[in-house]
């Protein structure tokens, strides 16, 4: 009797677990092959994301590299950032974690991220956290190398196969770093 109770227990507190807190990606980032921003000031509703992205302890010391990301949902709904980069202020430095405030449109649970790279530095992220309104987090890992100059990274969104970027996209802010950890 005992033993007949306690497996769907157990069950019901993994799909709770499971549900309830943040998610890690920990898949392999893949190169995009056609991602075209099309940006759009139509946007409903707007909202805040935080945005962390650790810098991995093997990249280079600092970067010159201006780095681009992609964010969004299985529905479209797409948040873009143009430039991250600030070589004055320090941005990306080897094992820092920086910090940004991204305003773009409201989204669902977030399942597909992409960096873009462009220089010859090499810039290597360790994760990306990606903080929603709705107060769920989420965290792809890289570890590696972006390639230079495609978007890289990850969709993980059910029912989707690729980015087609024919959904609204708000660059508002571009980013702009609130802080340095």
């Amino acid at each position: 009797m005992v033993k007949g109770l306690l497996f769907p227990l157990l069950f019901a507190l993994f799909l709770f677990l499971f549900h309830s807190g943040a998610h890690s990606i920990k898949s392999q980032p893949q190169e995009l092959k056609s991602f075209n921003i099309q940006e759009t000031q139509d946007v409903k509703r707007a909202c805040s994301y935080t945005v962390s992205i650790k810098t991995s302890c093997s990249s280079v010391s600092y970067t010159r590299d201006k780095i681009s990301l992609a964010f969004g949902d299985a529905y479209h709904n797409e948040v873009y950032a143009a430039r991250l980069d600030d070589p004055s202020s320090g941005t990306f430095e080897r094992c820092s974690t920086d910090t940004f405030q991204i305003q773009g449109p409201c989204a669902g649970r977030i399942c597909y991220l992409y960096l873009r790279r462009i220089g010859s530095d090499g810039w290597i992220p360790e994760n990306v956290k990606i903080y929603g309104p709705d107060s769920r987090s989420v965290t792809f890992y890289y570890g590696t190398r972006l390639p230079n100059g495609v978007w890289y990274g990850f969709d993980l969104c059910s029912g989707r196969t690729t980015i087609t970027g024919s959904s609204p996209v708000d660059s508002k802010m571009d980013g702009l770093p609130v802080s340095d950890m």
